[in-house]
């Protein structure tokens, strides 16, 4: 089973942008268990919802056809703690998509207003792993894109079209 980090989608602009959400719960073990006396969110787990949202904005360009696999995090500069109660919001920017990958720039904020406060700005790499790792074998179906990813992606645009 895969972990999902991002609730829902905000925005989603294909090959260009997407803005998701993470609410952050007490409820979450990992929110409390790593300093039980002031539960925060992990940074790691903000570049896996960063990760996460802007994974699927550079396979959906493709159709998700192609694995897309995060190759390197150029920057993760953190401005804040994140607590339980507050929202993320993930802004994710393409700035480069090829046939091998995509480089895309990302901002955390702490709620969906466009001054809300700066949690982290995050810059991220991606792989067509396909693509890049000629000679290695991988399974057939796209085991990048489970239905539990492409599914919050679908509620988005439920009663929103995406123009492709």
């Amino acid at each position: 089973m895969r972990w999902i980090w991002i609730d829902k989608f905000l925005e989603f602009q294909p090959r260009q942008s997407a803005t998701a959400l993470k609410n952050l719960s007490l409820a979450e073990d990992h929110l409390h268990d790593l300093y039980p006396a002031f539960p925060i969110a992990p940074h790691s787990l903000i570049i896996e919802g960063m990760a996460q949202t802007a994974g699927i904005l550079v396979g959906q360009a493709r159709d998700f056809s192609e694995k897309v696999i995060l190759a390197k995090i150029g920057k993760a500069k953190f401005h804040r703690l994140s607590r339980p109660g507050e929202t993320l919001a993930f802004h994710a920017r393409v700035e480069s998509l090829n046939e091998h990958g995509a480089s895309v720039a990302g901002v955390v904020r702490c709620g969906t207003a466009a001054d809300a406060p700066l949690v982290a700005e995050i810059d991220l790499m991606f792989s067509h792993i396909d693509k890049n790792l000629a000679g290695m074998s991988f399974p057939e179906h796209n085991f990048v894109f489970t239905e539990q990813f492409t599914q919050l992606l679908k509620t988005y645009t439920l009663d929103r079209p995406i123009q492709l």
